[in-house]
C-alpha cells in the first residue's frame, strides 16, 4: 500500500524481473483526498484475500503517511506484519523468500533492503585495480 502511483509501478518492475505476474502480489495506490475509511477498507479485503494461512507481509513508502497509518491499524504479529520504506530490492527479497515462515519474510524483506542502498559510482578508489 503506497501513495500512488508507486504500488503499481512495483508491481510492474516485478513482472519485468520474474520475467512474468507474480501471484498473490496486489498494490493499493492511495489517492490524494482519498476516504481514510474507504483506504482502511480496501485494506483489511486484500489482506483477507492474500491470506492462505500463513500470514500477509504489507510493504508501504513511508513510515506516518496515510498508508502506513490505516495499514499499522492492521498489524497483527504473526498474521499480519507491515514494514515501512518500499524498495525494489526489499520487494524482490520478500517474493523470493515468501514460501518461508512470515518472520523471516520480513527479516529478509529487510535486509533486501539495506543491502540494497548502495552508492555506486566508476570512480578508482586507492588500493583498486
Amino acid at each position: 500500500m503506497t501513495h500512488a502511483p508507486l504500488g503499481q509501478a512495483f508491481i510492474a518492475a516485478c513482472a519485468h524481473v520474474f520475467r512474468a505476474p507474480v501471484e498473490q502480489l496486489e498494490a493499493i495506490d492511495v489517492t490524494p483526498d482519498q476516504d481514510l475509511g474507504e483506504v482502511q477498507h480496501l485494506a483489511e479485503a486484500a489482506i483477507k484475500r492474500l491470506d492462505s494461512g500463513f500470514g500477509v507481509l504489507v510493504i508501504t513508502d513511508i513510515k506516518g503517511g496515510t498508508p502506513a497509518n490505516c495499514c499499522g491499524k492492521l498489524a497483527d504479529a504473526g498474521r499480519v506484519e507491515v514494514v515501512a520504506g518500499i524498495s525494489l530490492p526489499m520487494l524482490l527479497r520478500a517474493i523470493t523468500y515468501r514460501r518461508d515462515d512470515l518472520d523471516v519474510v520480513v527479516e529478509m524483506a529487510l535486509a533486501g533492503a539495506q543491502s540494497g542502498a548502495v552508492r555506486v559510482d566508476n570512480r578508482i578508489r586507492v588500493g583498486e585495480n
